[in-house]
């Protein structure tokens, strides 16, 4: 199969093309015939070694990819059920060494995929399922009751829209924090309140909300500046790992999706939203699969409004 991969860590122009054997999949498994492969944040925190701990003691080339639309083409003993050949599919892929969803060819758990939405193209379909599994991790861990309100910075961004998609339909409150032209955008997400991005945002929100919100869900990495708009005992969601410092008996949490890669449930509940219009698939940019270089730089330099989506299989790339 052909896959866009990188030898050593690096900027955009390290990913290339590469040649890996065909994976077969085994009990519990699907092959998917990869379509689209969404390109996120955490795809570039893989190039530049920022994960290297996930390739460590194995050889490259390293694949990147965590999200694809495409159709299955081979079933493991005993899933021929759940999900048939020729079923068109979206999947989280968890990628580890040579093993991403920037390929030809994955083989992902059952558990991992799920139908695609019906009325959606490819790219459209690869564009949702992470960034809503990853709004999703977040707001379970916050365990909110409807009625609570919940600040989300970013709110216009790639995992911020999810965020305020998924909880405007939990009955939560939503303030959403985000540029001044996106004002429009983020109300059609849910949002009931608006905070234009500033300086004085915090305050802006205590005005809103004098009491402070009950949490905030911080996909814009604003981290311990965004404290003073919780109020206190209240909680603050980061989608890293490592839990934030807090203070004023705020409780932190430190997300990580991959956690949730097997969560069928979730996964499918999700695909089913995006297919009855109730989450947005977000497409940025569409670009052939040997023009990875090209779909990190334009995610290194930031301000996108949806994803940008890799379209395989791999064919040699245009000059600019």
């Amino acid at each position: 199969m052909h896959a866009i991969g990188f030898d050593a860590y690096g900027g955009p122009d390290v990913l290339r093309p590469v040649v890996l054997p065909d994976p077969h999949p085994g009990p519990g498994e699907v092959r998917v015939r990869v379509a689209a492969a969404g390109v996120a944040p955490v795809d570039a925190m893989e190039r530049t070694g920022r994960l290297a701990a996930l390739n460590e003691g194995l050889t490259p080339p390293f694949v990147p990819g965590m999200e694809v639309a495409g159709v299955i083409d081979e079933v493991g003993p005993g899933g021929e059920a759940a999900l048939p050949i020729g079923t068109p599919v979206v999947a989280f892929v968890d990628f580890r060494g040579s093993w991403g969803g920037y390929s030809d060819l994955v083989v992902p758990p059952v558990a991992s995929v799920t139908p695609a939405p019906a009325r959606a193209s490819m790219p459209e379909a690869a564009s949702f399922l992470m960034n809503s599994l990853t709004a999703q991790n977040g707001l379970d861990a916050l365990g909110l009751a409807p009625g609570d309100t919940l600040l989300v910075p970013g709110a216009a961004g790639a995992v911020g829209g999810y965020v305020t998609q998924l909880a405007s339909r939990a009955g939560l409150r939503v303030v959403a924090l985000a540029g001044e032209a996106d004002e429009e955008l983020v109300r059609s997400f849910g949002a009931e309140l608006f905070v234009p991005r500033g300086p004085d945002a915090v305050e802006r929100v205590r005005a809103l909300v004098p009491g402070g919100v009950d949490a905030a869900a911080d996909p814009a990495g604003i981290g311990p500046a965004i404290l003073g708009a919780i109020r206190d005992g209240g909680q603050l969601a980061v989608f890293r790992p490592q839990p934030p410092e807090c203070e004023r008996g705020i409780t932190g949490h430190g997300l990580n999706v991959r956690r949730r890669a097997t969560d069928h449930a979730a996964i499918a509940r999700l695909g089913a939203l995006a297919a009855d219009g109730v989450l947005a698939m977000r497409v940025a940019h569409v670009l052939p699969a040997a023009e990875a270089p090209e779909a990190h730089r334009l995610l290194d330099a930031g301000g996108l409004r949806g994803r940008s989506i890799l379209e395989f299989p791999v064919r040699p790339a245009r000059h600019h």
